[in-house]
């Protein structure tokens, strides 16, 4: 066998190894119920939840706690899943920019002892590239 034979082998065996290491890592996307299922049953694979920020009728932000000036590494807020079960999520960073304003959000982490603790926070934002009417004078 030539050596560019055996690099070549050991190039695709090392790229084997990376993506079966990684599929280990993917998460699923769950609702608040299926995650606290999981924790229950001892799974402790983090998780993609998809829901929406509870909101008040002006479109303020209700039910979170962030004070910065006390921890500013917590963050706790109410997330609605896609079947309204509405979670406490605690986030052990600083409050995401423009998170009040977020159309959906997705926390990424696993339920423990009734609360959601996120790793990463991810935010759908309405696009300020959106058209807009122009108005004709």
């Amino acid at each position: 066998m030539k050596k560019t034979h055996i690099i070549g082998l050991i190039v695709i065996a090392i790229c084997i190894g990376v993506i079966v290491s990684t599929s280990g890592d993917t998460s699923a996307y769950v609702t608040f119920k299926e995650a606290a299922e999981m924790a229950a049953d001892g799974n402790k694979h983090k998780v993609h939840v998809v829901g929406k920020v509870k909101k008040d009728t002006n479109g303020q932000l209700t039910d979170f706690y962030y004070k910065p000036e006390m921890d500013p590494n917590y963050f706790a807020f109410k997330l609605i899943d896609q079947n309204n079960q509405e979670q406490e999520v605690v986030y052990l960073n600083p409050k995401p920019q423009d998170f009040e304003r977020a159309e959906q959000i997705v926390v990424i982490g696993s339920t423990q002892d009734k609360i959601f603790k996120a790793d990463k926070i991810l935010m759908k934002c309405p696009s300020k590239y959106e058209e807009k009417e122009l108005k004709a004078n």
